[in-house]
């Protein structure tokens, strides 16, 4: 039985029985990340305990933080407006962004009210940048360093700013009078300087920052690139605003490969496991649609050679072997060539390299594929221009899928469009077409050899 189960009807007993105490002991061994499946079994009135009981120890927020946006809203219904406020002025600027975002319109603007005026203020200017923009991703807390300090007096001040256990100084970044920055210095290179050495002596010049409005996808791209732990956001005066830390990175990788996951599938984001069947019907619903569509428009090729398959019957047996390879084949070349975009590995002006390279690759599988299925067929039919039409097609198709499986993201990227976007139900229509259609047009063009 999964822990989680077993935690959750312990703590289900505990607070029925009005043993809150021990409920806070249990809730003590319990990582903020792990709430979610714990949280999703309450009753509205247990969950409100719950988060008293983790307000009293500093964790609501955290847990909070952790939570599966799907499970928010239910979360966020159960506690008052006051205590949510409370909660979320404890948060970093870009983790109350997400949490105020997902509260309900009509209480968005009432929880803010309860918010001191200072954490009002910088929601508003965070809410300033673009979504899913640096800006929106950075956290204002971060350790500078005046460059017209020595060495003790930084350690001095780092001591001074009262940093807390969870707070991570990963780098001191050193700026001017103007909060203008101008280097970073790693911890090492300043506990070992002499006590007089200036900061600035000591600082790295060559550094990797960022505006606020850049994308955050291409933020992840630049810190996973030159392997940083974090990136400062600088205005474009060079004033340092924030910085985006290794885990708001892993969190945006993680939210970008969501996204182009299900895109491929043609689904959408909102449709987690824990969303509710209506959601999920609603949002899957006009996809599939489209998807019967494509399905009926193949099935419409094959219907262009009724007559050759009333001739020849056998050669029903072998659509789906052709519709099943190329397919994959197009879905292998679409997968590849959305990730280097992804990626940033290939550009459009680039991609006519990409697409060579995906139809020779397809060229050469398609061949040892096609040299066995025919094989196959010669086997079963006893002729040899069964297998041969079945070779030809093999080979034909999985060229044409590559192509289009290249040719599909690339040209969506042209068109400034996610090339994830329902593009696997395209490469798999074009490839079932052209498959149906190149096999059963061999076919009749050699439908006298093979009765």
């Amino acid at each position: 039985m999964a822990q989680s189960v077993v935690t959750t009807r312990i703590l289900r007993r505990l607070l029925k029985s009005g043993a809150h105490f021990r409920a806070e002991k249990l809730l003590e061994r319990v990582h903020p990340a792990d709430f979610g499946p714990i949280l999703r079994e309450l009753t509205p009135d247990e969950i409100r305990i719950v988060i008293d009981l983790l307000f009293k120890h500093r964790r609501a927020a955290r847990m909070l933080r952790e939570l599966p946006p799907e499970l928010l809203p239910e979360i966020i219904e159960a506690v008052s407006d006051e205590r949510l406020a409370e909660v979320l002025s404890r948060l970093e600027i870009d983790d109350m962004l997400e949490l105020v975002g997902a509260l309900p319109e009509d209480r968005r603007e009432v929880v803010l009210q309860h918010l001191p005026a200072a954490r009002r203020e910088e929601l508003r200017h965070a809410s300033l940048y673009p979504p899913h923009s640096a800006g929106r991703a950075m956290t204002t807390s971060f350790a500078a360093l005046d460059e017209k300090m020595t060495s003790q007096e930084a350690i001095d001040s780092l001591r001074a700013m009262g940093l807390g256990a969870n707070d991570a100084i990963l780098y001191l970044y050193v700026v001017d009078d103007l909060k203008r920055l101008t280097g970073v210095v790693p911890i090492r290179r300043l506990v070992t300087a002499r006590s007089d050495t200036p900061v600035r002596d000591l600082a790295i010049r060559e550094m990797i920052s960022t505006p606020p409005d850049a994308d955050q996808e291409e933020v992840a791209k630049l810190v996973a690139r030159y392997d940083l732990l974090a990136i400062p956001v600088t205005d474009v005066d060079g004033t340092m605003l924030g910085v985006i830390t290794v885990d708001d990175v892993i969190d945006v990788i993680t939210e970008e490969a969501t996204q182009d996951i299900y895109n491929l599938a043609g689904l959408s984001e909102e449709d987690r496991v824990f969303t509710s069947a209506r959601v999920s019907i609603r949002k899957r619903l006009p996809w599939m649609l489209v998807n019967l569509v494509t399905a009926f428009s193949a099935a419409a090729v094959v219907g262009l050679f009724e007559g050759t398959i009333e001739h020849m019957v056998g050669l029903a047996l072998f659509l789906p072997v052709v519709a099943g390879v190329s397919g994959n084949g197009g879905i292998q070349t679409l997968t590849v060539i959305t990730r280097a975009i992804a990626l940033g590995e290939i550009e459009f002006s680039s991609g006519m390299r990409a697409v060579g390279k995906e139809m020779f690759v397809g060229l050469v599988i398609g061949s040892a594929a096609g040299l066995i299925s025919g094989f196959i067929a010669y086997l079963r039919h006893g002729n040899p221009f069964m297998g041969l039409v079945l070779f030809l097609a093999m080979v034909v198709t999985m060229v044409a899928a590559s192509l289009v499986g290249a040719a599909v993201p690339l040209g969506l990227k042209a068109l400034r469009q996610d090339p994830a976007v329902g593009s696997s139900i395209l490469v798999t229509f074009a490839s079932d077409s052209l498959g149906f259609f190149s096999f059963l047009g061999i076919a009749t063009l050699l439908l006298d050899r093979l009765g």
